[in-house]
């Protein structure tokens, strides 16, 4: 009887699942060590190992596709006909968030290192399945912002940095823990919030409004309250808008639809209308932006951590592919073009971590330096980390050929993830012209960032010059606008280059020197210059 098999099958590199994601990931382990207390480092190390078994585990990654494959569902009315505004996820969802929470991803403002150890943690959980990320880093970042407000910050932060989820709608005073959403831009404004229209009538009470309008993009619309804008008599205002009010009736909070995405899927999006939405105002009237400006640097932190995190699923998959995959006689990772091309991507991913790392460890000090440090750091790092966060998922996708066109290899869902951080929390020119504000309102920033970067002086001679050429970007600030992009990108890379001169193996530093700031590198990946020891910056970014 003849047989039914046509082949055996060989040559195909096994699943990259069951290892821990955090530990495996050399750079960012280093970067915990570097900045964590002493009197905390082995808690957290031990926190962040089972984080990363968790997100390597074949179980959790299953999850991941399974949220994305069953999509977020908007339920406008019950079987009754009644208006409840609610989303409906798949179980898969409900878990990797719970999870989420329960690993601390919303608590960094309470803990010891706090910043470190969740930032370390949200690039690892990133890795998993990002769409969870987004209400992990609204809730997160909502701390700082009601700050501005003693009692309700007293009320809502145990909440909020609670490692208790409960997904049911219902008074947040009967909640262990509650997740928070923001909504910033209208359809006639997007980035320029002044222009909106929502409007905030004060009610008897003090300090209560309602609320009329809408907003075009709301983060996170299944979550239990929401930061948003509008304009109260005094002028644009920060306002708390709960989605059940404490009788237990539902505010007027319409969800109209969700925002259909090109990625990040697994996740709601929405356009909502408020219409007699009974709102709290947070901090004073007319000072919304400033009130909310904690929540958008933070949330702008977490748009390089996630690009970071991408980045380094993205070429972990691409080298553990590679390390395993024979063709023309050997293994790819032993081909010199091949080589070339994972340490290039390699270096990209480091350089992210090492960056977003000493963003999160800035905070964790919270002295005045720091603070001026990230006001400039902030939005340069985030306007160059996630602009270079798609390039390298289409690359390292490519590295497995037509496999990485394949969904399941994962890798699509990294391509289509990848250009999201750029466009949150302010796009590019956002970005770049924030860095620009900063330069001419606070020149305590450029002085916190050069001192930062001046600590690896002399320590690498291409450094040194790519500094010099900064402070000839800097010297000329006549018409100065339409370079901004071109001052961003090089403030993020003489900072990424300092991080790594200092801190990083000689090959890392000496690669990344060479191509970044020296000069000798092509315009696509996989053109590093020769007489590097690339052998060894593939090794280290191996997931072993």
């Amino acid at each position: 009887m003849a047989g039914t098999s046509t082949h055996t099958v060989t040559n195909q590199p096994p699943p990259l699942a069951g290892y821990d994601v955090f530990t495996a990931d050399r750079a960012l382990a280093e970067a915990v060590d570097r900045y964590t207390g002493a009197d905390v480092l082995k808690e957290v190390r031990a926190e962040l190992s089972a984080l990363g078994r968790a997100a390597g585990s074949a179980q959790l990654q299953e999850w991941a596709v399974q949220a994305n494959e069953h999509p977020p569902r908007l339920r406008s009315h019950d079987r009754y006909g009644h208006r409840i505004d609610e989303v409906d996820f798949h179980p898969a969802w409900h878990r990797l968030l719970g999870k989420g929470v329960s690993a601390g991803l919303t608590g960094a403002w309470t803990r010891p290192s706090g910043h470190v150890r969740r930032a370390a943690g949200f690039l690892v959980w990133t890795q998993v399945e990002a769409g969870t990320c987004c209400p992990l880093s609204m809730t997160h970042a909502a701390v700082p912002a009601l700050r501005a407000d003693a009692e309700l910050a007293a009320e809502w932060e145990p909440r909020l940095t609670s490692t208790v989820y409960d997904r049911e709608l219902r008074p947040a005073g009967q909640k262990p823990g509650a997740l928070f959403g923001m909504g910033m831009t209208e359809k006639q404004g997007g980035s320029d919030v002044r222009a909106n229209t929502t409007a905030a009538r004060p009610l008897t009470e003090d300090g209560t409004y309602v609320l009329t309008g809408h907003k075009w993009f709301c983060s996170a619309p299944m979550s239990d309250a929401f930061l948003v804008l509008a304009q109260a008599p005094g002028g644009l205002t920060c306002f708390l808008v709960p989605r059940v009010l404490p009788d237990g009736t539902r505010n007027v909070f319409r969800i109209q639809r969700l925002k259909d995405k090109l990625g990040n899927r697994s996740n709601a999006s929405a356009e909502v209308e408020f219409d007699g939405t009974w709102a709290r105002r947070v901090g004073e009237e007319g000072r919304g932006v400033r009130t909310i400006i904690g929540m958008v640097a933070a949330t702008r932190l977490d748009c390089a951590l996630g690009s970071a995190g991408l980045m380094r699923q993205a070429v972990a998959q691409a080298v553990h592919h590679c390390a395993h995959r024979e063709a023309f006689g050997g293994k790819l990772v032993d081909k010199p073009l091949m080589r070339n091309v994972l340490a290039d991507l390699a270096l990209e991913s480091e350089a992210a971590t090492a960056l977003a790392l000493r963003l999160a460890a800035a905070w964790d000090d919270g002295g005045e330096q720091e603070r001026a440090f990230l006001r400039l750091a902030v939005p340069a790092a985030k306007y160059w980390i996630t602009k270079r966060c798609a390039p390298v998922a289409v690359e390292a996708a490519e590295c497995l050929g037509g496999n990485g066109y394949v969904e399941e290899s994962g890798l699509p869902r990294l391509v289509r993830e990848s250009p999201l951080n750029s466009i949150w929390e302010g796009a590019g020119n956002v970005q770049a012209l924030d860095v620009l504000r900063a330069l001419r309102r606070e020149p305590g920033a450029l002085d916190a960032c050069l001192t930062e970067i001046g600590r690896a002086h002399g320590a690498d001679h291409r450094l040194d010059r790519a500094v010099k050429d900064l402070f000839t970007e800097l010297a000329d600030l006549e018409g100065v606008e339409g370079r901004a992009r071109r001052l961003a990108e090089r403030l993020a890379l003489v900072l990424q280059g300092s991080l790594l001169v200092r801190f990083a193996p000689p090959e890392v530093a000496d690669a990344f020197c060479a191509s970044r700031l020296g000069g000798d590198h092509g315009a696509s990946f996989g053109t590093l210059p020769a007489g590097l020891d690339l052998e060894s910056v593939v090794d280290r970014a191996r997931p072993v």
